[in-house]
C-alpha cells in the first residue's frame, strides 16, 4: 500500500518533474558548459575556460548595453509601479461605469507588443506624427522622441505606461482588498485622504508592491522586443520575416539593452560560447536582484530573515 501510494504520488508529479529537467534545468547546465567554451554550432565546442568572462570586461558594446538597461530599470520599474497604484486608486473611486473604465485602462495591454512598438513609433514619428503635429497646434516644439538619443528610451518607458494594465489589475485587486474597517478607524482619528493612503493603503498592498518589483525589474532586465522593433522601425530599416537588423540599437546605440546585444552576439557573430556567458551572468544578476528585494522587503517590514 505504502508503495502504491508512493508511486501514485510521483506519477502525478512526473509531468512537472520532467517539463523542469526538460525545459529548465538541462540548459542551464548546458548553458553553463558552453560559457566556458568556443562554440558556433559548427564546430565542435572548444574549452577556453574563463575567457568569455574575461572578455565581457573588455566589451564597449556590452557596458554600453548594461548602461541603458539599468536606466531602463531605475526609472521604467519604478514609473509603472507608482503610475500603475495611482490608476488602482482611480478606479477604485469609481462608483458608476467601474467595469467600462476598466475595461478601457486594461484593453492595451493586450495589444501585442510588436504591433504596440510599431503604432507607438508612427504616433511618436517626428514631423508627421499626430503627437507632434498636435503639439506644433498648440505651440510647442515636439522632440525626436524614438529618433532622439536623448528621448529613446524615455519614449519606451511611456509604451510601457499605455500597457499598463496588467499591473494596474493587480493593484486594483489589493486596493479593493484592503479592509473598510481600516479606512473607517483612520478617518474617525483625523487622517485625512494623503494619511489613509499613507499608513493604511500602502502598508496592506505592501505585497503586492514588491510582486511587482521584482517581476518588473526581472521583465526589465530581459527588454527586449520592444527596444528591437523600435530601433528597427524609427530608422527606416525594420527587418520583415525574421532576421536580424543592422539598425539594432538606434538612434546611436540608445536603445541597446543587454539582451540586444546578447541577442546579436549569437546570433549575428555566432559567438554562442560568449552568448552563453553573457545569458549566465544576466541569470545570477537577476536571481541576485530578486533575493535582495526580498531580503530587503523582510527588513523593512520587520521580520525575521
Amino acid at each position: 500500500m505504502r508503495l502504491r501510494r508512493t508511486l501514485t504520488t510521483w506519477s502525478f508529479l512526473a509531468p512537472a518533474l520532467i517539463g523542469i529537467v526538460v525545459f529548465f534545468l538541462y540548459p542551464l547546465i548546458s548553458a553553463v558548459y558552453f560559457s566556458f567554451t568556443k562554440f558556433d554550432l559548427l564546430t565542435v565546442p572548444q574549452w577556453v575556460g574563463l575567457d568569455n568572462y574575461r572578455r565581457m570586461a573588455d566589451d564597449p558594446l556590452l557596458m554600453q548595453s548594461i548602461r541603458n538597461t539599468l536606466w531602463m530599470v531605475a526609472v521604467f520599474v519604478p514609473v509603472r509601479i507608482i503610475s500603475a497604484i495611482g490608476l488602482s486608486m482611480l478606479l477604485s473611486q469609481f462608483q458608476r461605469g467601474a467595469s467600462f473604465f476598466r475595461t478601457i485602462f486594461y484593453l492595451p495591454a493586450l495589444a501585442p507588443p510588436v504591433a504596440a512598438t510599431i503604432a507607438f513609433v508612427y504616433l511618436l514619428k517626428p514631423g508627421t506624427g499626430p503627437v507632434n503635429t498636435f503639439l506644433d497646434h498648440i505651440g510647442i516644439e515636439g522632440p525626436l522622441w524614438f529618433n532622439s538619443p536623448e528621448w529613446s528610451k524615455p519614449s519606451l518607458v511611456l509604451l510601457g505606461l499605455w500597457g499598463i494594465g496588467d499591473l494596474m489589475i493587480i493593484f486594483l485587486a489589493g486596493v479593493l482588498g484592503v479592509p473598510v474597517s481600516l479606512y473607517e478607524a483612520a478617518s474617525l482619528d483625523g487622517a485625512n485622504a494623503w494619511h489613509r493612503f499613507r499608513y493604511v493603503t500602502l502598508p496592506t498592498i505592501r505585497p503586492v508592491i514588491l510582486f511587482a518589483a521584482v517581476t518588473g525589474v526581472i521583465y526589465t532586465l530581459q527588454y527586449f522586443d520592444q527596444a528591437a522593433v523600435a530601433g528597427s522601425v524609427a530608422s527606416g530599416q525594420a527587418v520583415t520575416g525574421g532576421g536580424i537588423s543592422s539598425s539594432f540599437g538606434y538612434p546611436e546605440g540608445s536603445t541597446f539593452t543587454y539582451p540586444l546585444w546578447l541577442y546579436t552576439v549569437g546570433f549575428r557573430y555566432n559567438a554562442l560560447g560568449y552568448a552563453n556567458a553573457m545569458a549566465i551572468a544576466l541569470f545570477v544578476v537577476a536571481f541576485a536582484v530578486t533575493v535582495i528585494l526580498l531580503r530587503r522587503a523582510k527588513a523593512f517590514s520587520g521580520e525575521e530573515q
